[in-house]
């Protein structure tokens, strides 16, 4: 069975783009580059054709990969509600073990961030938090096997 991947309305239309854009212009530019390699002779021994033929592997790779996140694409309408979190929504969580807050901005897969604090609604933590509530707490599933609790401060 084919996984859906969730997505937002403006989600899908940066996909098309990154996707054009890797088809019609990196992907010419790269051929160029190998084929300029190539007119140097010896491949055997020949750095800059190795260097574009990688770079061709990681682009075709990066167009397979949107192709098939466009195809699987489940796009969810953009939803203005704070009462509830939900796909786009901004919740800030008291974690009590690390005695911290944090705040994460729940995305699409395609728009995961670590470093942003953008997590996937279906990452471990996105999936406990989703359809809570100001007030709630989510029970987090670790890969280890333990878990541990965010209470729900702020909805945004």
């Amino acid at each position: 069975m084919t996984e859906l991947i969730v997505m937002t309305q403006k989600n899908y239309e940066d996909l098309k783009k990154e996707l054009e854009y890797l088809v019609k212009v990196k992907r010419p530019e790269i051929i160029e580059r190998i084929a300029e390699a190539r007119s140097h002779g010896d491949l055997s021994e020949n750095a800059e054709y190795d260097a574009a033929r990688e770079e061709q592997r990681s682009n075709e790779g990066k167009i397979a990969e949107i192709e098939y996140k466009i195809k699987n694409a489940d796009i969810r309408e953009e939803i203005s509600d704070t009462s509830y979190i939900h796909l786009g929504s901004v919740v800030t969580v008291y974690d009590e073990d690390l005695e911290e807050e944090q705040t994460y901005s729940i995305t699409s897969v395609t728009e995961v961030d670590a470093m942003a604090n953008k997590i996937s609604v279906d990452s471990p933590v996105g999936k406990a938090l989703l359809r809570k509530k100001v007030g709630e707490t989510a029970t987090v599933a670790c890969p280890d096997g333990s878990d541990y609790v965010l209470k729900i401060l702020k909805i945004n």
